[in-house]
This record gives structure tokens, C-alpha cells and sequence, in this order.
């Protein structure tokens, strides 16, 4: 899906552009139960990194923001009660972040005035877990 998004994009993208894909510190720990999330979300930085190099010549940016444990209506919907209650608590900051503590990451790498000579990277609001990559 990436792939077709970015490709369609593309014809109307000029230079000065900034694709931001959505991966997750899932992609740099691993989730013994959660496999082909844990795959898939490899797969979206390879592809950030990848995609980044080839559209750098036309100055579009791409990049990635890899968030931790982030409280939606998605938690409470698809974990027990006790996993709701407890979900967070792993990260240094012992809780989870709120959606509004990963928005400036996006708007950070819209922006050309603030992150023109950022391209193939991902950044990383996850409470404080230290991630390698």
C-alpha cells in the first residue's frame, strides 16, 4: 500500500516536497506476539530509508516517525482490561504518550523552514525507550 500511495503521490509532488511514513518502535524491539506487525513495520523504514535516497536528486524528503505506546480508542477496544490498565507502564516515562505528543514530529518534518536537510530518517516519541537504528 506504501508503495501504490507513494507512487500516485508522486506525479504530483515537485521538488521541496516531504512524504512521512508511520512506522513504530515495534519495528526496532520486535513483539514476540505481534510477528506481522512487528514485519511490517520493518518493512515501512526500510522503505522510508530506501525511497529516501532515490527521490533525494528530485528534493523531496522522506521520513518516518516511529511512535511507542500511544493511547487511541484502538487500546481499550482490543485489550483486557488489565492490559488496558497496565499499557504504557513499560516505557522510562511509565505511561502512555497522547496522540497530541506525536503531532509535532509530523509537522516538524512537513516543514521545509525546520527540517529541509532531514531526509531517511525516523524519529522516535516512545516515552524515552532507547531504540538502535
Amino acid at each position: 500500500m506504501y508503495m501504490l500511495n507513494c507512487r500516485h503521490a508522486l506525479k504530483h509532488m515537485k521538488e521541496g516536497s516531504s512524504i512521512i511514513n508511520t512506522t513504530s518502535v515495534t519495528a526496532y524491539k520486535g513483539n514476540a506476539k505481534l510477528l506481522d506487525y512487528t514485519s511490517t513495520k520493518g518493512a515501512i523504514v526500510a522503505f522510508t530509508r530506501g525511497l529516501a535516497l532515490q527521490l533525494v536528486k528530485k528534493g523531496i524528503r522522506v521520513n518516518g516517525v516511529a511512535p511507542g505506546p500511544i493511547w487511541t480508542p484502538l487500546i481499550p477496544a482490543s485489550f483486557s482490561e488489565e492490559e488496558t490498565a497496565n499499557f504504557g507502564k513499560e516505557v522510562p516515562m511509565q505511561r502512555a504518550g497522547q496522540t497530541i505528543e506525536v503531532a509535532p514530529s509530523y509537522v516538524f518534518l512537513a516543514s521545509n523552514v525546520d527540517s529541509s536537510y532531514i531526509s531517511g530518517q525516523i524519529l522516535h516519541p516512545n516515552g524515552g525507550t532507547i531504540v538502535n537504528g
